[in-house]
């Protein structure tokens, strides 16, 4: 995989300890479905429920350059730390690096059935943690399929919830299955 596209997958975010820890299957939830306010949160299924939406509407945003969507899902001050491509700061150049390195429609991010663990973060909101595979399906053959780890923290405040911080690591070429 080249370096910039090893980059742009990273800069995806792209989502969040101490209650409970389960692990979510990601399935898409309908975009009309409500995600649950913190205090609406009763157990860890509700948390994996509202978590799991908002990765699949962040991702959905991600995979179809919806940078309208996406931006309203990060927090103005955002941090973004890749192991390959540095430190991304800010809402604004978040967005703008999505929009330069993955608008291009030959990167989607599928995120790896059963690796998705979420967390509870009292009176803040969620940690994610997970796998994902960034395809590549105009240029396969030449880029292939990377993968990564990512966790996102999610904190819901004002009546939103908003990615505060994103590490992206352990960055590599995916195995063929």
């Amino acid at each position: 995989m080249k370096f910039r596209q090893l980059i742009t997958f990273g800069l995806l975010l792209g989502a969040l300890g101490s209650c409970c820890t389960s692990t979510a299957s990601a399935q898409a939830a309908p975009p009309e479905s409500k995600i649950a306010t913190l205090d609406e949160i009763k157990n860890q299924a509700d948390l994996d429920k509202a978590i799991t939406a908002l990765d699949t509407k962040l991702f959905d945003a991600y995979n179809h350059c919806d940078l309208k969507t996406f931006d309203s899902l990060l927090a103005d001050d955002v941090e973004f730390y890749h192991d390959q491509g540095g430190v991304t700061l800010g809402r604004q150049k978040l967005t703008e690096s999505i929009k330069n390195n993955i608008c291009t429609g030959d990167t989607q991010r599928v995120l790896v059935r059963g690796s998705l663990k979420i967390y509870y973060m009292k009176g803040y909101g969620a940690i994610e943690m997970g796998v994902h595979r960034f395809l590549h399906p105009k240029t396969e053959a030449t880029n292939g399929t990377g993968e990564g780890s990512f966790v996102h923290l999610w904190q819901y405040k004002d009546g939103n919830w908003k990615v505060t911080r994103v590490l992206s690591y352990d960055h590599h070429s995916a195995q063929p299955k």
